[in-house]
């Protein structure tokens, strides 16, 4: 039998990486061989959550209502990424779901506007400048972005995906030179697992369809931000 990966086992992986990438920046140093084990597997997370952004909106009956969605859950999810990452529930960090609502904006104003293509890269532009106050900020703009554009063409699609994974881990790690730990950022090689997985192994089905499958994500990403820095507040009590 031929292995394969429906959107909702998708899903359900990046949640599973995204949780233990929080608990290591959480509890782990990250100059530690499992804080970068933990973090490297993490880097799952946010190529996957593009993939799927892209895929939402090429299968979405009702764009509005999907910009509304996300529109709705960033507020939601604003206080609790705020607290986690500031201890502060108002401060301007807006967390995933914010840089995917700016992502889904950019797709559909690239897609139906009738702007000219220099005002279309200007306005991506602005989006990825907006996304710094989110999680994932820029790449989960431009991954669902490249998709959408090369939608027709999937050699294009995993070609521009992977040069954009290649700028990130380059970028990243440039950073870390001359800093006390330089190998800070060698788990971001991670995201390289995301196009063997989506490229090779990704069925194009939607999975089983009902209320949980559709709203889990949007509930537990809160929650587990909230749990984790409520740990944190009472240890560090």
């Amino acid at each position: 039998m031929n292995f394969s990966i429906n959107r909702n086992q998708l899903k359900y992986l990046a949640i599973i990486a995204m949780v233990i990438d929080h608990i290591g920046w959480t509890f782990v140093s990250i100059a530690t061989v499992q804080g970068q084990v933990m973090h490297f597997f993490g880097r799952l997370t946010g190529p996957i959550m593009a993939f799927m952004l892209y895929e939402g909106y090429v299968h979405t009956k009702n764009i509005k209502k999907y910009v509304l969605r996300l529109g709705i859950f960033a507020l939601i999810s604003w206080p609790a990424y705020s607290f986690y990452e500031t201890r502060h529930v108002f401060a301007l960090q807006f967390g995933v779901i914010y840089t995917l609502f700016l992502a889904l904006l950019t797709i559909w104003m690239w897609d139906k506007s009738n702007l000219k293509k220099g005002l279309k890269i200007v306005l991506v532009v602005v989006a990825c400048l907006l996304s710094l106050f989110g999680d994932w900020p820029i790449f989960d703009i431009l991954w669902p972005l490249f998709l959408f554009i090369y939608k027709d063409d999937p050699k294009k699609q995993w070609t521009w995906f992977s040069i954009l994974i290649f700028i990130e881990v380059l970028l990243t790690n440039a950073m870390m030179i001359g800093s006390p730990i330089p190998y800070r950022q060698v788990f971001q090689t991670g995201a390289f697992m995301v196009v063997p997985i989506l490229a090779l192994f990704y069925n194009g089905e939607p999975g089983k369809k009902n209320a949980f499958n559709k709203w889990f994500f949007y509930v537990f990403y809160p929650v587990h931000l909230l749990i984790l820095a409520f740990i944190v507040t009472l240890i560090n009590k």
